[in-house]
């Protein structure tokens, strides 16, 4: 419990109506969770605005209310702060009422298109094995410790978020690895946090149903780094020509990675098979378990990471060849028959392109490449003909089918797909809308040698049709499938 005084520190206040300092029990956002002694803070949302609830909100308890425009009939009983930005308001009251608890732990934020999960999953078990207590908030699972907490969204909301920086806090945690996503940032959902860096992976086509542009997009990225103190470090990767973008006006110590270009952090690829990845870090030749030129910018920036964050660059090397990395990026699937599978998570141009030039690099050249594709419904739409079109120019055959269309039509995704399929390109392609059958077909397609990619859901266990999800497993389908061939 916290009085509103103490809630509201370091909210921009305009106006007021009530003197009262009610004790507050709860903060609210969404007015089905109201009860009595609640703050309710009403935010303009994407598809509703939480002024319109502000009197049911009082009906259902609520003492206090937050909102960008008094509404026209007050309660006296009730106190109402006016502020310019609700959403705002509501991070920085989420992180008083658990008591600030980023200043309690070093958080360290991960932004960009690609690599966000991977990145975070790494350094978070990076740092449980070098013997800290650690969280992790990610697209796949939470961690708070040992303890697994289901993950809903890429980055939380407010109150979500800095509860579960609270419990992390509870345990013991010292570290914190987080995903940023560039709606969080435009959002406001990570305001009134203290980040001990930021680190940035790579920006490509992707969230333009939400964002409209890229420059809109470019910039949500931006202002995490913009956000940074200058006590904190801001680690870029600079082979993309976006990196250097994130540092201009950013207040934190300027750090950065690269394979390509002269950087802080610098590693170069030996080997590159689907049994691992050779690195030399500064004349050290190490082993990972992880494939491709796309997860060896993914250690580099981990390697980066815990270097600023002061580990032994030795036992951190150590560590992170053993390491798995996320669920659901590049797993391999072997068979007796030798047809290789491969799920990923791919889900946007840059991300297929970079699976499947790492397949090309790797395969020996009389192999067949066979890509089971689809991309998501009620998302950026613009990318889908070119996902399919990255898909013919890097596969022998192509399979286009569902992902999760949510309120779509399948085959209306489909048909936005199959536009960007080119006339040199259309013998090799095929489209089955159900996606078991997809994989199916793939599986019956491949000879000894030739390689699977199912892309676009990765480690979901789910297919989302009609606001209902069912269950649907990428990996384990794929395995259940070529098994069945031997």
């Amino acid at each position: 419990m916290k009085s509103l005084a103490e809630l509201l520190i370091g909210v921009n206040i305009l106006n007021r109506k009530g003197s009262a300092d009610p004790s507050i029990e709860s903060v609210c956002f969404d007015s089905r969770q109201v009860k009595p002694g609640c703050l309710f803070v009403a935010v303009s949302g994407t598809t509703t605005d939480g002024h319109i609830f502000i009197d049911k909100t009082i009906e259902l308890g609520a003492v206090a209310i937050v909102c960008e425009e008094f509404p026209s009939q007050v309660n006296e009983g009730v106190v109402y702060i006016q502020t310019s930005n609700s959403a705002r308001a509501l991070g920085v009251i989420a992180s008083n009422f658990y008591d600030r608890p980023s200043d309690n732990l070093k958080l360290v934020g991960i932004t960009g298109t690609n690599g966000k999960t991977t990145v975070a999953t790494l350094l978070y078990q990076l740092f449980q094995e070098l013997g800290y207590k650690t969280g992790l908030i990610s697209t796949v699972q939470n961690h708070v410790h040992n303890t697994v907490v289901p993950s809903t969204h890429t980055t939380p909301d407010p109150i979500a978020l800095n509860k579960l920086l609270a419990d992390m806090v509870d345990v013991g945690c010292d570290y914190c690895f987080m995903e940023v996503s560039s709606h969080a940032v435009a959002q406001h959902r990570i305001e009134g946090l203290e980040f001990t860096g930021g680190v940035f992976t790579n920006l490509t086509h992707d969230h333009l149903d939400f964002h409209k542009t890229f420059d809109a997009y470019l910039k949500a990225k931006k202002a995490f780094f913009d956000g940074l103190h200058k006590s904190a470090f801001a680690l870029v990767n600079v082979d993309d020509k976006n990196g250097r973008v994130m540092l201009q006006n950013t207040a934190a110590h300027k750090k950065t990675y690269a394979l390509k270009t002269a950087a802080d952090f610098k590693a170069r690829i030996v080997e590159n098979q689907f049994s691992g990845l050779l690195l030399n870090f500064d004349s050290a030749e190490v082993w990972f378990k992880m494939v491709g030129s796309f997860n060896a910018y993914n250690l580099l920036a981990v390697y980066g990471t815990a270097v600023l964050l002061e580990q032994d660059t030795t036992k951190v090397l150590t560590i992170l060849s053993r390491l798995n990395g996320a669920e659901g990026r590049f797993d391999y699937v072997g068979t007796p028959e030798g047809v290789i599978g491969v799920v990923d998570y791919a889900h946007t141009p840059d991300a297929v392109q970079n699976v499947l030039s790492t397949i090309q690099n790797i395969r020996k050249g009389t192999e067949q490449v066979i890509t089971v594709l689809g991309c998501g419904g009620d998302r950026d739409k613009a990318k889908r003909p070119v996902m399919a079109q990255v898909a013919c120019d890097w596969s022998d055959k192509v399979i286009l089918t569902s992902d999760n269309p949510r309120s779509e039509e399948p085959e209306e995704i489909i048909r936005d797909m199959d536009a960007g399929v080119m006339p040199n390109n259309r013998k090799k392609v095929l489209t089955i809308v159900d996606r078991r059958e997809a994989i199916r077909t793939a599986c019956h397609l491949a000879k000894p040698g030739d390689i699977i990619l199912v892309a676009g859901k990765g480690h979901e266990k789910y297919q989302e049709i009609k606001g209902v999800k069912y269950p649907f497993d990428d990996k384990a389908i794929l395995s259940e499938l070529l098994n069945q061939l031997s």
